[in-house]
């Protein structure tokens, strides 16, 4: 079982919190414009999705469950501290390859489509957000999809993509919307875990019946959105 040994100087923090087996999310980060990054602990290794801050509760968190064997940034805000995740732990970074110049010094693993990591996890491009956005997916679970700013909640907790002035290519994310529908089904995708407005969750920790609230979205509506942030 993982868990952080108590520390006087790390009280105040929030270790990260267990939302399905196996799987935890950390706090949210400003290092990564308040994203939320993720923790998979597994009997085949373990895999950080996005970064956490480098803080000592976080440390002592991933260490006491066996450290990490993959950091996987689904999109260039996610990064944030990658570099100093990659030393303490000598974890080998994945990235989409448009985004891996980001990551001069570190030599990370790219991918162009796809990237298959082990038997229950696999990274998919989906472009749109940012050149590089992608989403990892997990087979265990019923299937648990770590989309990233791909795809997040909306305020009343469905998974929606959400165009900002900071969209990298508006029709394109649409594009990787349909083709995550097309790719999966009711038993092959059961959760999302979104790397941005978590809040709006309220607790649950991962948005389920993922893939009917995904088949439920109108994409021919959303294409036509103007920025909203």
């Amino acid at each position: 079982m993982c868990s952080s040994s108590p520390l006087k100087s790390t009280q105040i923090l929030k270790p990260p919190r267990e939302i399905l087996d196996g799987i935890f999310a950390f706090p949210p980060n400003r290092d990564t414009l308040g994203g939320t990054a993720y923790f998979i602990v597994g009997k085949e290794s373990n895999i950080l999705i996005d970064c956490p801050a480098v803080d000592q509760t976080n440390q002592e968190f991933v260490r006491a469950c066996g450290g990490i064997r993959w950091l996987v940034t689904t999109h260039r805000s996610g990064i944030g501290k990658a570099e100093q995740w990659h030393k303490i732990f000598n974890c080998e970074i994945v990235i989409q390859e448009q985004e891996a110049y980001l990551l001069p010094e570190l030599a990370p693993t790219t991918f162009t489509r796809e990237l298959t990591l082990n038997s229950l996890l696999q990274v998919i491009w989906t472009p749109g957000h940012s050149p590089g956005s992608s989403c990892l997916y997990y087979q265990k679970l019923g299937g648990v999809l770590f989309s990233g700013r791909h795809l997040v909640p909306n305020q009343q907790g469905e998974p929606v993509p959400l165009r900002t002035a900071k969209t990298f290519h508006w029709p394109r994310q649409i594009k990787s919307v349909k083709t995550l529908i097309e790719r999966f089904s009711p038993q092959t995708l059961q959760y999302i875990c979104p790397g941005a407005n978590t809040g709006f969750l309220r607790q649950k920790g991962a948005i389920d019946n993922a893939y009917q609230r995904l088949a439920n979205l109108d994409l021919t509506a959303l294409l036509q959105l103007q920025t909203v942030l």
